[in-house]
């Protein structure tokens, strides 16, 4: 007998309905929000939140603030039956499925949260008004299910911080999980932008997690000797076009001064052909 999907709701009022009765019953509520096409990092929040809440809601929307007009939002992978069926393997009762118009009915949003000077660095430079897009959403699901927990991944690590500083920010009394970065057994950050690679850029991409394991086994030296030994690695793969290697501060996301000593995240970001992926690991320099 296979088991039973997760109610699809589709609309705000279907949603708030549906948990204000869960509520109501005593149950406390965990949100993983998500853009879809999901895989077992995704499937690794949804168990986590199991463990933190009565009843688990997944969101799957594909937010169109989030991408600039030369981005893959149209070609970003839409996976709903393969999704639901993934979900009610691991026995979640709801997933909010909501189309643009619902989220958006007066078209794109004019009230927007910005996520200021970290927003415009790192991915939010090479990705103009992202995490406007990111937090706006986010800030929207919060108020539309009213989680008492919500699961974000530590492999976004700026959208983690953001997210964090915005949920203080603005007093939401929603906790934020943290959930660690899944890997596949070459230690490649699971991402849905992996599916794009072809073998040679899959091989190539193992690059990122041996770049970030050389910067950590020379955390030691310092901040310059991390970024030596990360880019040792990356020159080596012909088919690895970085964008960004950076070291900071996990209290403010700024880059640390060369002298900086005491936990640190290094950040990285780069091309394998055509997908451009992100990684990042926790750091002790010395």
């Amino acid at each position: 007998m296979s088991p039973t999907r997760p109610v699809v709701l589709d609309t705000v009022a279907a949603v708030r309905e549906t948990l204000d009765a869960e509520r109501a019953e005593g149950r406390t509520v965990a949100l993983t929000p998500t853009l879809g096409a999901l895989h077992d990092g995704h499937l690794e929040h949804v168990r986590r939140a199991a463990e933190l809440a009565d009843i688990r809601v997944v969101s799957i929307f594909v937010n169109p603030l989030q991408f600039g007009p030369s981005e893959d939002l149209d070609r970003y992978p839409r996976t709903l039956e393969a999704d639901l069926d993934a979900l009610a393997a691991e026995g979640v009762p709801y997933v909010f499925a909501p189309a643009v118009e619902e989220m958006y009915p007066a078209g794109p949003a004019q009230t927007h949260v910005v996520a200021g000077r970290v927003g415009s660095m790192f991915e939010g430079r090479s990705r103009p008004g992202h995490f406007d897009g990111v937090l706006t959403v986010v800030a929207k699901l919060l108020n539309i299910v009213q989680p008492d927990v919500a699961t974000f991944g530590q492999k976004d690590a700026q959208q983690l911080f953001l997210v964090q500083r915005m949920v203080r920010d603005l007093d939401l009394r929603t906790r934020i999980e943290v959930v660690p970065t899944v890997r596949e057994d070459d230690g490649l950050a699971l991402s849905s932008r992996n599916r794009y690679l072809d073998a040679d850029q899959r091989r190539a991409a193992r690059a990122l997690p041996r770049a970030l394991e050389a910067a950590a086994s020379a955390a030691d030296l310092g901040v310059d000797a991390v970024v030596a030994a990360a880019q040792s690695v990356l020159m080596g793969e012909k088919l690895v076009e970085v964008d960004y290697f950076k070291v900071v501060d996990p209290a403010t996301f700024e880059p640390v001064p060369d002298d900086f000593r005491g936990t640190a995240r290094a950040l990285l970001a780069a091309r394998v052909g055509t997908t451009r992926l992100i990684d990042n690991d926790e750091l002790h320099l010395g």
